[in-house]
């Protein structure tokens, strides 16, 4: 059950078995390391709102860019993300090869403004990246190479598909497979209710996806959960809200006995008291009530990938998630793949160098683009 739950549908690793909101979770004594939100800027050069004609509606898509010569990456992230999960991924990639980087805020996610953010079935979102490709390029778009993760990867698969990017060089896709995604479909909304539906500020958030494991890249989390949360439109005041936020992180040497004495009940009913008059962080997107879409972005994959007809590379954080037609499909050296060990599902902000330097080599050994002067 628990490998199940480490996919593949979302954009992170699962928490711990058993975890609940307002479960402590115990980390030993050190020093306390910053949660503190890092700036989109610090990894990115560009922000940009693109605006698409849909149905004879004005709609913005947030994108984030960087890089001035070679060819796109085109950055799809997974669900519940946002562009933002790229941000150290594409601080490091440009340092390694000439490229340009695109990190697209997908329908219903970060920053993005559709009319029906609902829509986030596959063929939907896999139209929305042409049009955004020809709203930055018009016809005659640059040589592009798309990248998706999770969910992201299943729309990225299925826009190569539909030949939505004419000028498509490449396809990677990173930690989602076929079987392993409908696997654990049945066991997603039991996860989706053990996270916390409330956060009492933003580094809370941080916090806590980092030591409930979803990232496990302490710089990463501090600028992609921003993409993540929102602050709530009305103050939550239903009982035990805020006691879930307060107790969901503490560190083990501000834990207390068992037994609270009385001045300690009185600061924690003063902590919750001082909570409500605050404004909460909640998740942006509702990923429980999009269950409809979920079959529809994973179900013939497989078949869709291998049949993509430009080079494919697959990076998982585990060898066990290869599918029957996928494991054909590697023997007969349809795509290549690489496993990247000792990350979570968040492949990409756990181990940003790492997925770098497997699509940097990629892209040169097939042309694609070259190392940057100076980089061995």
């Amino acid at each position: 059950m628990e490998k199940q739950l480490h996919l593949n549908l979302l954009a992170s690793k699962p928490p711990m078995a058993g975890l609940q909101s307002g479960s402590k979770i115990r980390m030993g004594p050190g020093r306390k390391r910053d949660y503190s939100p890092l700036p989109w800027s610090q990894y990115f050069e560009t922000i940009e709102d693109v605006e698409v004609e849909n149905d004879n509606n004005k709609e913005t898509f947030r994108i984030y860019s960087s890089g001035s010569i070679g060819p796109v990456l085109l950055l799809l992230h997974g669900g519940g993300h946002s562009a933002l999960s790229w941000a150290v991924f594409t601080s490091v990639i440009c340092s390694r090869i000439n490229c340009r980087v695109v990190a697209i805020d997908l329908r219903g996610h970060g920053d993005t403004k559709v009319k029906n953010s609902d829509d986030l079935s596959a063929e939907t979102m896999a139209k929305d990246i042409g049009k955004v490709v020809e709203a930055l390029y018009g016809e005659n778009p640059p040589p592009i190479m798309m990248i998706g993760h999770s969910m992201g990867g299943a729309i990225a698969v299925h826009t190569a598909a539909a030949n939505h990017v004419p000028s498509l060089l490449g396809l990677c896709v990173i930690d989602v497979v076929e079987g392993t995604a409908m696997d654990a479909l049945n066991s997603m909304q039991n996860f989706l209710r053990s996270r916390p539906k409330t956060f009492k500020s933003v580094e809370n958030a941080i916090e806590w996806s980092v030591k409930s494991g979803q990232i496990r890249n302490v710089e990463s989390a501090r600028v992609s959960m921003v993409g993540q949360v929102k602050k709530c439109e009305e103050p939550l005041s239903s009982p035990g809200v805020s006691k879930s936020i307060v107790e969901g992180i503490i560190e083990e040497e501000e834990e207390e006995d068992e037994e609270e004495t009385e001045s300690n009940h009185k600061r924690r009913k003063e902590d919750d008291q001082e909570i409500k008059k605050e404004s909460l962080y909640t998740w942006r997107i509702e990923l429980s009530k999009t269950e409809k879409y979920w079959e529809g972005w994973f179900k013939g994959l497989s078949a869709l990938f291998l049949s993509c007809g430009v080079p494919k590379l697959l990076l998982l954080a585990g060898v066990d998630r290869l599918d029957k037609d996928l494991t054909i499909g590697q023997m007969q050296g349809k795509f290549q793949m690489q496993v990247l060990p000792q990350c979570g599902h968040a492949v990409h902000e756990d181990a940003p160098e790492n997925v770098a330097d497997a699509l940097a080599t990629f892209m040169v050994r097939h042309k694609f683009t070259e190392f940057k002067e100076g980089f061995p």
